[in-house]
């Protein structure tokens, strides 16, 4: 009944195949090893974008800096929503890697999502102070979001639409991309050029890899920038055919479509089973492979002795008033069982 994090699962058998098939002889180096060249080809064909400039790194955290680092000067700001993945999670990573740049906050306070009239005042609201303010950088967009939500493509058209109205490029960080575009039923193309995104981290880890991201520019202008920073950042592989490796079994005969699939399917149970529970609340519709649910303190105290692993997402599990609603996040990754699910469910009932 492991439910903290899709970081926690395990990773892919075809992942860890495609290492082990690595693994023999000897690989050039620092990206240029065959299998580098099979993930870009296979890459440029999921994405039907031929053109496209596409990087290995080994995190999220450095796929989003890097990336926004390559497309926004020091004096800009980036533009995110409240709980954006590099406002919350990434300890100001974002800023050292651009130089300085600032993070600009264009939705309000706890709300899951931009939309395009907070984004427009967000942006019209900077570079109006001359050369004393920050200068209009980067919109970056969390697919799936924070808090488990996925934006419609009508949804990122409109986002991106607004960002090009200023000229501001804008950046996909798509640490659970395959589980946002198994959700929406469309093309990781749809998802992203197709709709006005100019780069895009491109998750596997969260999703069966051990460790590999991949970073995308649909314009290949990009491509010599972010070489040197991913150099001179301390993150190009010297072994990097086992990055590259990674990315192939994750890609090979769309293992990383089904891994997601599996996980949406099983979040959805999970939701639909809780649903059946009286009093039980959801903080935000469910929608990927990430739950935010209200459950009394005792149905807490209850799952977690009966070794159910999850994070409440505020308030103490200890307390007088068994009755309080507490909110927890719940978080499915490919692996996790059906009958995980059921003996979870059934605790939870009481």
């Amino acid at each position: 009944m492991h439910f903290a994090s899709d970081n926690s699962g395990p990773a892919l058998p075809e992942v860890l195949s495609a290492l082990t098939a690595a693994n023999e002889g000897y690989a050039m180096g620092y990206g240029a090893d065959a299998e580098m060249a099979e993930v870009v080809e296979t890459i440029r064909k999921v994405f039907e974008a031929p053109e496209a400039a596409v990087y290995l790194v080994s995190t999220g955290t450095t796929a989003n800096s890097l990336a926004l680092a390559t497309l926004c000067k020091p004096w800009e700001t980036i533009f995110c929503s409240h709980v954006a993945h590099i406002h919350e999670d990434e300890c100001n990573a974002p800023e050292f890697y651009t130089g300085g740049a600032k993070l600009t906050m264009a939705s309000p306070k706890d709300v899951d999502k931009m939309t395009p009239d907070s984004l427009r005042a967000a942006i019209e609201g900077e570079e109006t102070r001359g050369v004393h303010g920050p200068q209009r950088g980067p919109v970056s967009i969390t697919q799936v979001t924070e808090r488990g939500t996925v934006y419609t493509l009508a949804e990122l058209k409109a986002l991106c639409d607004v960002a090009k109205s200023f000229d501001c490029p804008v950046h996909l960080d798509g640490a659970r991309f395959a589980n946002a575009m198994v959700a929406l039923g469309c093309t990781p193309a749809e998802m992203t050029w197709k709709a006005g995104v100019d780069a895009v981290s491109f998750g596997g880890t969260k999703n069966g890899c051990m460790g590999v991201e991949a970073v995308i520019f649909f314009d290949p202008k990009h491509a010599r920038e972010f070489e040197l920073r991913r150099k001179r950042g301390g993150h190009l592989f010297s072994k990097h055919r086992y990055l590259s490796a990674q990315m192939l079994g994750y890609l090979k005969d769309d293992a990383w479509i089904t891994a997601a699939t599996k996980a949406n399917a099983s979040a959805a149970h999970l939701a639909g089973g809780l649903r059946q529970i009286e009093g039980v609340e959801f903080m935000h519709p469910p929608q990927a492979n990430m739950l935010f649910v209200y459950l009394p303190r005792a149905t807490h105290k209850r799952l977690f002795d009966a070794g159910a692993v999850y994070h409440l997402w505020g308030g103490e599990l200890e307390g007088e008033d068994d009755t309080e609603m507490l909110p927890a996040r719940f978080v499915c990754d490919w692996s996790i069982e059906q009958d995980q699910i059921h003996k979870f469910l059934d605790l939870a009932a009481g």
